[in-house]
């Protein structure tokens, strides 16, 4: 399972094959545990498989878009807001700063 098809899917077909995922991930260590289990990779592939699927999942909460490539957009000119104007002059402050405390500390002995 790639990642650009898990992009194309719905958010209730997603939860769906999360949840067939960790089914099948249930019964891949079950089967482990009993001695059934013919080939141990399967269950880092499934735990893949999750971690993606989560991940999508996780993008789509954060509004993060996926990098397309530039031939697979239609070529549509969006026009693009004007940035606002910032203000460049710097603040001055009329705050002195405070003289820093003397330290106190233990008189030194004169050596004899």
């Amino acid at each position: 399972m790639k990642v650009d098809e898990l992009r194309v899917l719905e958010a209730d077909e997603l939860g769906m094959r999360l949840r067939t995922a960790r089914r099948e991930l249930y019964e891949l260590r079950f089967k482990h545990a009993v001695g059934q289990l013919e080939n141990s990779s399967e269950i880092s592939k499934v735990r893949h498989d999750i971690a993606r699927i989560m991940t999508v999942l996780r993008e789509r909460d954060f509004g993060i878009a996926p990098l397309v490539d530039a031939d697979a957009l239609p070529a549509v000119a969006v026009a693009e807001p004007e940035p606002e104007p910032v203000d460049t002059e710097p603040v001055e402050t009329e705050e002195e700063e405070a003289p820093k405390p003397k330290r106190r500390g233990r008189a030194r002995k004169e050596s004899e």
